[in-house]
């Protein structure tokens, strides 16, 4: 089997992997911090992994609009990038694939995971920030811009600032760093969203927020009619909580409600998606 590269770039690390099967398995890996030169250090990284890929799958944060990353302010640099040429000039006639990281999850979820079989789906990525990637005819769809499933910009209140008052309303309330920052304004004292969800604190908070959640999230289905709801990210830690919740809330509004599973891919998510981008190039 040939060898393909991986390269995932978040908002705090850049992970890197190869794989020689086609499969969530990595023959190697190494992870970075972000920073100063984030992109020049991952391409040093990746060349000392693999010089020679047979393709390169690249998960970034943001999206990719006009061959420019753009929504991703939280790497330096990062903003504004030339993503797409520079990556064309560092691996010549390779191919590459790019996506943002949630639809990279996806494609790792659709090709070894828990959306595996589905023709129209949704991954729902519940961690720091709140995103989803739609699957219709079994492939993820970028939308118009590259931003198809940015739900983190839903409205939750008619008139409420949004995307144009530099707000992200959903995203707000509901994702991981919300619950940490709302918990911790709330309590007077630093605490994690993980202690939040796993412990009686705040839990009026914690109801509200999954009240919110599982009324976006029904309304999405709503709208999509998948048949697969795959939900992953950091928050899913607390699954327990959260699924019952979510799949109560979706039988209740949608018509056709679709199947609920946990995605098989806790950790390091993207970057399978990036070696699945890379995999895809290869075929």
């Amino acid at each position: 089997m040939t060898r393909v590269l991986g390269i995932d770039v978040g908002g705090t690390k850049v992970a890197i992997g190869v794989s020689a099967a086609d499969g969530p398995a990595l023959s190697a890996h190494v992870r970075l911090d972000t920073g100063p030169d984030t992109l020049a250090r991952a391409l040093a990284a990746a060349r000392a992994l693999d010089g020679a890929p047979a393709a390169v799958g690249f998960s970034t944060c943001g999206v990719i609009r006009d061959g420019v990353v753009r929504l991703a302010p939280n790497v330096p640099g990062w903003e504004g990038l030339e993503l797409p040429r520079l990556l064309q000039e560092a691996y010549g006639a390779t191919p590459v694939a790019i996506d943002n990281d949630v639809n990279a999850a996806a494609a790792a979820e659709l090709r070894w995971g828990a959306l595996r079989g589905a023709s129209t789906g949704v991954y729902l990525n519940l961690g720091t920030g709140l995103a989803a990637a739609l699957v219709v005819d079994g492939r993820v769809v970028p939308g118009a811009h590259g931003a198809a499933g940015e739900i983190g910009y839903l409205q939750v209140t008619p008139g409420e600032p949004a995307f144009a008052d530099g707000r992200v309303p959903l995203e707000e309330r509901v994702s991981g760093g919300a619950l940490a920052a709302r918990g911790a304004a709330l309590l007077g004292r630093p605490i994690t969203a993980a202690e939040l969800l796993g412990g009686g604190q705040a839990r009026a908070l914690v109801d509200e927020a999954l009240r919110t959640l599982a009324m976006s999230v029904a309304n999405l289905c709503v709208v999509l009619d998948p048949e697969r709801l795959v939900i992953g990210g950091g928050m899913m830690g607390a699954a327990e909580l959260i699924l019952p919740r979510l799949t109560a809330e979706i039988g209740r509004a949608v018509p056709f409600p679709p199947e609920v599973r946990p995605a098989r891919f806790a950790d390091d998510a993207p970057l399978l998606g990036a070696l699945a981008l890379a995999r895809a190039a290869v075929a």
